[in-house]
C-alpha cells in the first residue's frame, strides 16, 4: 500500500499558476504509475493527468492539455502537477493516485488503488 500526501493547493486568480505536490511512501519501493484526478462540487471525480512508472510517458485530459504538466522526481518520491493559465472551471479538490497494477499512464480511475486525501484548488474569476 502506498501512502500519498498532497500539498500546494490554494486560492489563485484566473490566469495564475499553482504547483501541486504529492509525496509518496511505498514499503515495496517499487515505482508506480501516478496520476492526478479532481472533483468539483456536485460532479464526479475526473481524470486530469498521468505519468508512467518511468516518467517517460504522460497523458492529459483534453481540458488541461497545454496548461498542466505532470512530472515525477523518484529521488524525492514526489509527483508534481504544474498548473498554468488557471481557469475558474479548474476549481476542485485535486487528488493524487498510485496505480495498482501495470506500468503505463492510464486515465481510468479503476486502475488506481491508492489515493491521497486531496488538496483544494480555488480559481477566482
Amino acid at each position: 500500500q502506498v501512502q500519498l500526501v498532497e500539498s500546494g493547493g490554494g486560492l489563485v486568480q484566473a490566469g495564475g499558476s499553482l504547483r501541486l505536490s504529492c509525496a509518496a511512501s511505498d514499503r515495496t519501493n517499487r515505482r508506480k504509475p501516478m496520476a492526478w484526478f479532481r472533483q468539483a462540487p456536485g460532479k464526479e471525480r475526473e481524470f486530469v493527468a498521468a505519468v508512467s512508472w518511468s516518467g517517460g510517458s504522460t497523458y492529459y485530459a483534453t481540458s488541461v492539455k497545454g496548461r498542466f504538466t505532470i512530472s515525477r522526481d523518484d529521488a524525492k518520491n514526489t509527483v508534481y502537477l504544474q498548473m498554468n493559465s488557471l481557469k475558474a472551471e479548474d476549481t476542485a479538490v485535486y487528488y493524487c493516485a498510485a496505480r495498482g497494477d501495470g506500468y503505463g499512464s492510464s486515465p481510468n480511475i479503476a486502475d488506481y488503488a491508492d489515493w491521497g486525501q486531496g488538496t483544494q484548488v480555488t480559481v477566482s474569476s
